[in-house]
């Protein structure tokens, strides 16, 4: 395959556009419920959904054999206390872990995932997931069992969460007969293609290349009970008009997008965030008029920005298991290796950690580069680390192909580490943090009609939380559907959405969605970084109406894909609206949730112990607030809303 300047040498012309266009045109589909989004929340929405009687349709913008975020693969399925070798009872664990997440998190989402996670993973076994070692590869390592097969990872092994024990560096921690055992290694590579054959044989509607655009409202009206969505063919630019009993909203969170866009040198791109997750939720939400929590929190980025290296490609990196650190003459770090030894810790995890190793470089005691040391393991562990771990993790499978095919071997050579080498993070490039739609105890929002699961719920979680959320609000909007009739749709709200997306396609000329997106960033780069104030915020929201005024009305699209992407810069500027309104009615600092405000450095306890809500009501926005908590006891609430849970699904039912 040869370049764009030699296809330009060659025929004079770039290609014509493969699909037809049919912008302007309409098709319209009725259905039960219907899935936004098919990674994998929205994949266990719908085939749960389906085997619960419901008529079932997915938008998802991509493709659902590979899009998501976990679209290319899993290693761990964490939080998984229901399995045979566990030590713990979910219920307790689960309140340990929403602890160990902090003040924020989302225990209705973490309740969920602790009760229902190794069910929802039996039953991807069912559909021929691999979640065993069957074929006895890696007999001999630390964690497997005989009888199950299954392969215990030392992740959480001596507490929830990624920090370091307390006693992590005393002799003879965490010794096998004391350990959680609450979460497994699988083989989650092969996952997804599976998951979308399993919604084909369902009878899953499945539009492939079809861009959520926003929610239908009865009648039109702000508030309502939602009834349905559009969305955009990303290929022939076909407005499409969706009518439902039920919405799930899977379309995954915001993003680092709001800060960060270098795409040619990485950016974003170069985490594990889906350039496809591009505030969508947030958007179509918002006008819809459903409420919204955890809008103002953030956090700075600490990898993969600009020029610097792929997240989980570096040594020590996530999914490095049991793997040390050494320096340039080979000699141990003092740092935890995501093992056995020290019960899974993750050293990005620990600023303590990071600032001892730091210090001892700078002394000389150390040498830079550091190295994950592959090479000073137990064979049988590399093997598990590298063939299995690393190379069924979704931003790693590739990165172990191209190194293997270079010569790389895991048993003689090195790996770098760069967190002394780009000298991170730079406060000015960040990630949102936790802001969502507010579910319920069904994973209901705000509004009839829509629940959310997996990224698109507030303080969303890793893989295994956004299949077993998904599961979960699969079964609630089935029965939801099956108790309701169809809502109206309104005909003047359907043409005002298709005369916004449709917008740049009418135009021939002006401004890119690149250039436009790059703006948004620089704006939230120099006035929503590290130091925050009212005035920055009020530049910021003035130099956003600036773009909107003179940018957004030169915005063009000359092709369906292009007109995607124009899209979601709409949805990012409304998403960065959202968020800064929120931070200005947050008037203190916070470091749970990333606010540095130096005009209100204090923490305010009594703000501490609440959620801001925020959400738009006839065009206006509003404020309120809720205790943290707010679930109440998690174990009982669970029960009382899941008297009837049939546990593992049955192919015979």
């Amino acid at each position: 395959m040869g370049t764009w300047h030699d296809y330009l040498k060659a025929e004079g012309t770039p290609p014509e556009w493969p699909y037809p266009v049919k912008f302007g045109e309409e098709k319209e589909i009725e259905t039960d419920v219907l899935v936004l989004g098919g990674g994998i929340a929205g994949c266990w929405a719908a085939i749960t959904a389906a085997r619960n009687g419901a008529k079932v349709t997915i938008l998802e913008k991509a493709d659902v054999r590979r899009s998501g975020q976990g679209g290319p693969g899993c290693d761990h399925w964490c939080n998984v206390p229901g399995n045979p070798h566990s030590r713990v009872d979910p219920d307790e664990w689960a309140i340990q872990e929403m602890e160990d997440l902090g003040k924020f998190s989302n225990g209705i989402g973490i309740q969920i995932q602790c009760r229902e996670d190794f069910d929802t993973l039996l039953e991807m076994e069912q559909m021929g997931g691999k979640i065993r070692d069957t074929d006895d590869e890696f007999v001999g390592v630390e964690g497997r069992y005989e009888d199950t097969k299954f392969m215990i990872s030392p992740r959480y092994s001596a507490k929830a969460g990624y920090g370091t024990h307390d006693d992590w560096r005393k002799p003879g921690f965490n010794p096998p007969e004391t350990r959680n055992n609450v979460v497994l290694r699988i083989w989650g590579s092969g996952f997804k293609p599976i998951l979308k054959r399993e919604c084909k044989k369902l009878g899953v509607q499945i539009l492939d290349r079809v861009m959520a655009t926003s929610l239908l409202n009865e009648n039109g009206k702000q508030g309502n009970r939602v009834v349905g969505a559009t969305g955009l063919n990303v290929r022939t630019g076909e407005f499409v008009i969706v009518k439902a009993k039920a919405v799930i909203m899977s379309t995954g969170g915001g993003s680092r997008a709001l800060w960060v866009a270098d795409m040619e040198h990485g950016g974003y791109d170069s985490t594990n965030s889906s350039r496809n997750n591009s505030s969508d939720n947030i958007y179509m939400a918002w006008r819809a008029g459903a409420k919204l929590t955890m809008m103002e929190g953030s956090a700075a980025l600490r990898f993969g920005t600009g020029l610097k290296h792929k997240w989980y490609t570096g040594g020590a990196d996530a999914s490095y298991e049991n793997v040390s650190l050494v320096d340039a003459n080979n000699k141990v770090v003092p740092a935890p290796t995501q093992g056995w030894a020290d019960g899974g810790a993750m050293f990005s995890n620990n600023a303590a950690v990071r600032a001892d190793i730091k210090e001892r470089i700078e002394s000389g005691e150390l040498q830079l580069p550091l190295y994950g040391d592959f090479a000073g393991m137990k064979p049988e562990e590399a093997n598990a680390t590298w063939n299995l771990m690393l190379t069924e993790e979704s931003t790693t499978k590739v990165m172990v192909q191209t190194m293997t095919e270079a010569g790389f071997d895991y048993t003689k050579d090195q790996i770098m580490n760069y967190t002394y080498m780009e000298l991170q993070p730079n406060e000015q490039y960040r990630t949102i943090r936790g802001g969502g739609l507010l579910v319920d105890w069904d994973l209901k929002s705000s509004l009839d009609g829509l629940y959310a699961a997996g990224g698109s719920t507030f303080s969303a979680e890793d893989h295994s939380y956004c299949a077993a959320t998904g599961r979960y609000a699969g079964r609630k909007a089935a029965d939801y559907a099956k108790g309701v009739e169809a809502g109206a749709v309104c005909r003047k709200q359907i043409d005002a959405e298709k005369e916004r997306v449709l917008a740049p396609a009418k135009r021939s000329s002006g401004i890119e969605w690149k250039e436009l997106h790059f703006g948004l960033n620089r704006v939230m780069q120099y006035y929503v970084g590290g130091y925050q104030t009212e005035h920055l915020y009020d530049l910021a929201l003035e130099e956003i109406k600036r773009i909107e005024e003179n940018a957004v009305t030169e915005l063009y699209a000359l092709d369906p894909h292009k007109l995607m992407r124009c899209i979601e810069d709409l949805n990012m500027i409304e998403h960065a609206k959202i968020k800064i309104q929120a931070m200005k009615e947050r008037r203190f600092s916070s470091p749970a949730l990333g606010v540095q405000r130096l005009d209100y450095p204090e923490v305010d306890a009594e703000e501490m112990q609440k959620y801001l809500l925020i959400y738009e009501e006839d065009g206006e926005t509003k404020f309120e607030r809720i205790p943290i908590r707010f679930w109440g006891n998690m174990k009982e609430e669970y029960e009382k809303h899941n008297p009837d849970y049939a546990g593992v699904y049955k192919p015979e039912n």
